[in-house]
Formats: structure tokens, C-alpha cells, sequence
């Protein structure tokens, strides 16, 4: 087996492993199933060890496979990093950048922040997957997931772009026709517009200084979209508590209004979420410092 061609089978059998699939590893490659297979067979037979245990549902390691797929991975590492160090000196990062996003913000923030990225970068090519459901990047292939929320033990390292604060909001026509809450407690007689699945027990966290506040509401409408609770309010339907990012321009032109700002929604955050690689990818380094740099800890959303 040739050098090339022993790197390339590393490659699809460190594919197949993440992957737990040939059909699955093939697609990324964008490979057929049999060339992925026979390179695996391949590496095998020079080996003289069985690396895959096969099922017709999955596709495991073996002991021997497990300890080759972490030195195989270390390898591959390198070598990527090797090439990403020869691009750096002409400061033209290359290949594919595969980004996922939560679909509101991906449309609203991260559409723009993409395409200027690209016109510093034209030699990049660039994949942008919205949705959101939370994704596992290892398994999906992706260099940079964007979430927003608080963090969980995660075996990805996670660099926050920049604060996501909460508010609760309605149009001046809701707080005319039915009044503003002077304290948390009065949410549970006014239309809420939540995020998420209809509960019998609905409840809302706010804050006073250090104190947090558990409150009750009524659901008016649910929805696991925001833009969808966003055009609610903005219709005189009820008091939502949505992100800034997406209420904080019209909470600026006035057709949303604050509602108990002195106990405003825990804020969360906005993450970048990457693979613990021993090195970082140039095309993901500097994806994530161009991120952090044009959000930061003041973004534009919060200029109400």
C-alpha cells in the first residue's frame, strides 16, 4: 500500500469509527461504500489484526481498532496541521469550513458575519447547516457548532462569542388593553407567549439583584421557534420572554416594550463549540476569532 494510499485508508477508517457506519463514512468522504470498505479491508490485511467488529446495525471497534483509531486520529492531526502550517504562509486559509447554527440567529447574524468572512477568505468554501436541534459535531462532521444557552459537561471545548440576555417584551397595545405586571407574581394572570411544549405547570425564571425568581404563567401560545413568539407580541398576543438578539431592534423602535425590567430572565450565553483536537484548525481559529471580534461581550442587538 503506497503512503498516499495508507493515509487515505486511515482517513475513511477514522470516518467509519466516528461515524459507527460505512454508508455514513462514505457520504462525508464523498466515496462509495465499497471503496470505504475495501480500504478498511486493506488496512487489516497489513496490520494482521481485525480493527471493526461488523453488525448489520453498527460498526464497533475492536480493542486492537480502538487503539489504532487514537493514534490513527493523532496522525491525521498532524498531517492536517502540517499542511494548515504551509497555508498560513501565504495567509489563505483552504478546503471546506462546515458550520451549524440555530436557524433565528443563523438568519439573522450569522447570513452576514458569513459572507464578510468569505470576502477575506475567497480561497474557503464554506458549508452553513441551520437548525435547531443540538447536533454531536464529532459524528456530523462539523468544524464549529454555534449554540446559545448554558453549558453542559461536554468532552467539546466551548470559546463564548458573546452574552445572550433575556427579556420579557410585549407591544404597547398589549400593556394598554391589558396593563403591565408591577411584579412578577401578576404574570400569572396575563397571555404569555413561551418557548417550548404546552406543560400544566409552566414556569418562567427571573431575577432580582442575586435573587432568582421562580414564577407561574398561563401559555397563550408555545412554539419551539422564536420568530414565531416575535410576531405574536409584536401583535398585541401576550408577553413573551425571548433573546435580545432577536427582540432588542424592536424593543429600540418601540413596537415591543420591556415588561418587569427589574427582574429580567437569567441571561445565557452564545457559544462556539469545537472538537478537542490536539491542534485548531487555522480555518476554525479564525472563524472563531472573527466571531468574537464582530459580536463581543456588547453586540449590536443590546444597543436599545
Amino acid at each position: 500500500m503506497a503512503t498516499m494510499d495508507k493515509l487515505e485508508a486511515m482517513n475513511a477508517f477514522a470516518k467509519v469509527v466516528a461515524a459507527g457506519s460505512y454508508a455514513e463514512a462514505a457520504r462525508r468522504l464523498g466515496l462509495t461504500r465499497s471503496a470505504v470498505s475495501k480500504a478498511v479491508m486493506e488496512l487489516e490485511q497489513l496490520l494482521g489484526a481485525r480493527l471493526l467488529d461488523r453488525t448489520t446495525r453498527r460498526v464497533t471497534p475492536t480493542e486492537a481498532g480502538l487503539a489504532y483509531y487514537e493514534r490513527t486520529t493523532a496522525i491525521l492531526a498532524d498531517v492536517e496541521e502540517t499542511e494548515l502550517q504551509i497555508s498560513r504562509l501565504h495567509d489563505e486559509p483552504r478546503g471546506i469550513l462546515k458550520i451549524n447554527a440555530p436557524m433565528s440567529f443563523g438568519i439573522l447574524y450569522l447570513g452576514e458575519a458569513v459572507a464578510e468572512f468569505m470576502r477575506r477568505y475567497p480561497e474557503l468554501r464554506i458549508e452553513l447547516l441551520l437548525n435547531d436541534r443540538f447536533i454531536d459535531p464529532l459524528e456530523e462532521g462539523v468544524d464549529v457548532t454555534v449554540r446559545i444557552g448554558t453549558l453542559s459537561d461536554s468532552s467539546l471545548i466551548a470559546r463564548r462569542l458573546a452574552p445572550a440576555r433575556l427579556a420579557l417584551v410585549a407591544s404597547p397595545e398589549y400593556i394598554e388593553e391589558h396593563g403591565a405586571p408591577a411584579e412578577p407574581k401578576d404574570l400569572a394572570n396575563h397571555r404569555c407567549l413561551a418557548y417550548g411544549h404546552m406543560a400544566a405547570n409552566s414556569r418562567w425564571q427571573l431575577t432580582h439583584g442575586a435573587t432568582v425568581i421562580s414564577v407561574n404563567y398561563i401559555s397563550a401560545l408555545c412554539s419551539n421557534n422564536g420568530e414565531v413568539l416575535r410576531a405574536a407580541a409584536r401583535a398585541g398576543n401576550g408577553i413573551a420572554n425571548l433573546p435580545t438578539f432577536l427582540v432588542g431592534p424592536d424593543i429600540a423602535s418601540g413596537r415591543l416594550q420591556l415588561v418587569l425590567p427589574d427582574y429580567p430572565p437569567p441571561s445565557l450565553g452564545i457559544f462556539a463549540l469545537y472538537a478537542p483536537n490536539r491542534y485548531l484548525a487555522a480555518k476554525t481559529r479564525l472563524f472563531i476569532d472573527f466571531l468574537t471580534t464582530r459580536f463581543g461581550e456588547a453586540p449590536s442587538w443590546d444597543g436599545f
